[in-house]
């Protein structure tokens, strides 16, 4: 009963922390990736300085939709945006994500990879929100 609640909460809280990181220049270890990710995506029209804000701002506001429970349907919505820029980088920049010996992940492709769990979370708190009924018939149980 209450696991989607705390579902969506901690989701919040994850990206209101992120979101305030970057606020601060240098502070957020997914500074420059975000930055990379969004210059990108927006074919440089949103850049540098910019880019950065517009991350912090975006991820502020999804934290805080999600932590209060107002203002949802465009939270949700934000976050849908957010994690496309989010796992871009997987397409985008593999070669940074996972450069070291045996391909294993860098900081930054730890980073990226860890939000998968963020956007399996965000699509139960979508579902949730858009009224999908979230028990589980007996044949999905096995």
């Amino acid at each position: 009963r209450n696991s989607v609640p705390l579902v969506r909460i901690s989701l919040g809280f994850v990206f209101l922390a992120f979101g305030l990181l970057k606020f601060f220049p240098g502070i957020s270890p997914a500074e420059a990736i975000a930055i990379r990710t969004t210059e990108a995506l927006t074919l440089g029209i949103v850049e540098g300085e910019a880019a950065r804000l517009f991350v912090a701002l975006m991820e502020t506001a999804i934290g805080l939709s999600l932590l209060t429970g107002r203002y949802l349907r465009i939270g949700v919505a934000l976050l849908g945006i957010a994690m496309v820029g989010v796992l871009s980088p997987l397409a985008l920049f593999p070669g940074d994500l996972f450069s070291r010996e045996f391909n294993a992940p860098t900081l930054e492709g730890q980073y990226v990879v860890k939000d998968i769990v963020l956007l399996t979370s965000a699509l139960v708190v979508a579902l949730k929100q858009r009224g999908a009924d979230m028990v589980m018939v007996p044949d999905e149980m096995e």
